[in-house]
């Protein structure tokens, strides 16, 4: 048997097929790929290449989409909704056919599992596929996703009130000190003393969302005009030696891994 490439119009390996146990079955996954092949040839190719151009947003404008796209899709998807619906119309490609819907599963802390909060997960992704990825260089999309981090984790959230709130009732704030999912939400539920299935947890997590994506296209129209700084603490992973931040008491009490003693060389 041997390996046969598909090429893309640049002469790079995108894929290879195995083939060699007949024509039929090497007929068949041709025809399956030549469907996935086509919508990227439509396009120019243009959702290979980033960074993603980037329009002005309106922060309001953009929170109100994603709290209503909560109800929709949740956190996660609601945040990557509002900015890029907006692109789509303002940029058109690559955002036109970018499957925003599939981010779904960061709802619950990543299908429920309680991990990282699905809202700053989503503003992660739309800030690297913008700014494009720390490897070539460009390090602001990777320091705008740490600081959306930081903020999640001290703001007093939500920070903001919708328009049209679905629910008129008081939605407390709370300050989580952590992005995870279950520390952010238990927290606000112990003080709010509301349950997980209540209107008013949800309410207040599609207004965690509108939050995030708020405070996200700040960041992004800081980026765009040339004006964006970091503010992100990275001095835990310094003084330790270790990825982290100084939030980690809340999960791990005394606990906290340690990583071993670097010998000089």
């Amino acid at each position: 048997m041997k390996d046969k490439e598909i090429l893309d119009e640049k002469g790079l390996a995108r894929r290879k097929i195995l083939v060699g146990t007949g024509a039929l079955a090497a007929g068949a996954t041709l025809s399956q790929f030549s469907g996935l092949l086509k919508p990227a040839a439509a396009t120019g190719g243009k959702t290979e290449k980033w960074p993603w151009p980037y329009k002005k947003l309106d922060p309001a404008e953009t929170a109100e989409i994603a709290y209503n796209e909560w109800y929709r899709v949740f956190c996660g998807a609601a945040v990557i909704n509002s900015v890029f619906s907006q692109l789509r119309e303002k940029v058109g490609e690559p955002y036109v056919s970018f499957p925003s819907d599939a981010f779904v599963f960061l709802e619950g802390g990543q299908v429920g599992w309680g991990t990282i909060c699905g809202s700053p997960a989503g503003a992660n992704i739309v800030a690297n596929l913008i700014i494009g990825p720390r490897i070539a260089g460009a390090d602001a999309g990777h320091f705008i996703a740490a600081d959306i981090m930081q903020w999640y984790s001290e703001a007093k959230l939500p920070t903001y009130t919708p328009r049209k709130p679905r629910l008129t009732s008081e939605i407390p704030t709370t300050t989580s000190d952590s992005p995870l999912c279950h520390i952010s939400v238990g927290k606000w539920m112990k003080a709010a003393d509301k349950a997980l299935k209540s209107p008013e947890r949800k309410d207040r997590c599609a207004r965690v969302a509108a939050s995030t994506a708020y405070r996200l296209v700040e960041l992004l129209n800081q980026w765009h005009a040339g004006d964006y700084e970091s503010t992100g603490d990275f001095s835990c992973a310094a003084e330790f030696g270790i990825t982290g931040q100084f939030n980690c008491m809340d999960c791990h009490g005394a606990d906290v891994p340690e990583p071993p003693v670097m010998k000089k060389s």
